[in-house]
């Protein structure tokens, strides 16, 4: 369902997901991402990509769900999604608002904009630009 890996060389918390998830999953992953955010030391200021390529959209439960398991998540700098999914930009773009978020069809192009910090985060609207 999941792969979590906290990559401490460039500061990214970077997560792949495949399928849709339910209520039960989405409470254990967020118990075990907060786990790990404080066992590996992360601190808010983060980069954070999620691949959520082989995953299919969420259902608005499953969204719901995720709101209420890591609203209190701690902040990242910048997030970029990836997913070619026309219908996933949708619902990231109708979810997450933040102005430091991109949305990318490809992971290495993701990482590239994570990294490349003299580029302006919210230069192009609230959810990212096309590739």
């Amino acid at each position: 369902m999941y792969v979590i890996d906290f990559r401490h060389d460039l500061n990214l918390l970077d997560i792949r997901w495949t399928g849709i998830f339910t209520d039960e999953v989405i409470a254990d992953y967020a118990r075990l991402l907060k786990r790990q955010f404080i066992e590996q030391g992360f601190q808010p200021g983060y980069l954070l990509r999620m691949d959520v390529t082989d995953s299919a959209v969420q259902t608005q439960d499953a969204v719901g769900s995720f709101g209420r398991n890591l609203g209190d998540f701690p902040k990242a700098r910048r997030i970029a999604i990836v997913t070619p999914s026309v219908i996933a930009r949708m619902q990231v773009r109708r979810v997450m608002t933040q102005p430091y978020l991109r949305i990318f069809s490809l992971a290495k192009p993701a990482l590239k904009w994570l990294l490349a910090e003299a580029e302006p985060a919210g230069g192009h609207g609230p959810a990212g630009v096309p590739d």
